[in-house]
């Protein structure tokens, strides 16, 4: 039942930040940051030197199942390119599993240990193939307009679909009433606090992303 609880609170959270940074400490910082924004699915990417550090150290001080808004969070993992790194990254304590491309066996790892896992997609027929694997939530990346989602939609509406890259502030709404269940947010989340090196822009940033989701969620609702 965790796996499935899990993917509701993802999906009814709705902002994932995807963080990349020079190392776990940077990673950590932009996490507690984002998460004091409002974003509360942080994907730690596994290019990040100690990336398994980072999710233990935002492991121990974060929860998903906390009723303590301050301390609610969920912590997963990005860029899993096999079961290895999958498995070696839930045993750090990460919830969720993102990839960028579709990868069966690690598809099959998570799924033997009830773990959320979205895979990198393209194509209908990669979709397809992760919804016969199994997945509950495609990742569609990289990802360049919302009319992909509408576009699959049309043979595959039953699809559950994450875009992540092209999404931003000013076009998120399109993606959430062209289908998206949730977005993964990047470079636009942090570049400008990484610029000026005040870490404190990345929660303003945050707080703009989940503002948005809301009411682009509460204008498909109407």
């Amino acid at each position: 039942m965790k796996k499935l609880s899990l993917i509701q609170r993802i999906v009814e959270q709705g902002v994932v930040a995807v963080l990349r940074g020079k190392d776990a400490n940077d990673v950590v910082e932009m996490a507690e940051q984002a998460i004091a924004g409002g974003i509360k699915v942080i994907e730690v990417t596994m290019t990040v030197p100690s990336a398994l550090g980072a999710i233990e150290k935002l492991v121990s001080k974060y929860s998903s199942s906390t009723e303590d808004p301050e301390k609610f969070a969920i912590i997963g993992v990005g860029t899993v390119l096999d079961p290895e790194t999958a498995r070696s990254a839930i045993l750090s304590g990460s919830e969720f599993v993102v990839g960028p491309s579709l990868n069966p066996a690690t598809i099959a790892l998570c799924n033997r240990y009830r773990v959320p896992v979205m895979p990198g997609v393209m194509t209908i027929k990669e979709i397809q193939e992760a919804l016969e694997l199994g997945v509950d939530i495609v990742k569609l990346f990289p990802s360049s307009s919302p009319s992909m989602i509408k576009a699959i939609k049309g043979p595959l509406p039953q699809a559950n679909i994450m875009p992540t890259g092209g999404v931003m502030l000013d076009n998120l709404g399109e993606w959430i009433s062209s289908g998206a269940v949730a977005v993964g947010i990047g470079s636009d989340l942090t570049s400008d606090a990484l610029k000026k090196g005040d870490y404190s822009l990345i929660a303003n940033r945050a707080s703009q992303y989940v503002q948005a989701f809301k009411a682009a969620k509460n204008s498909v609702s109407q």
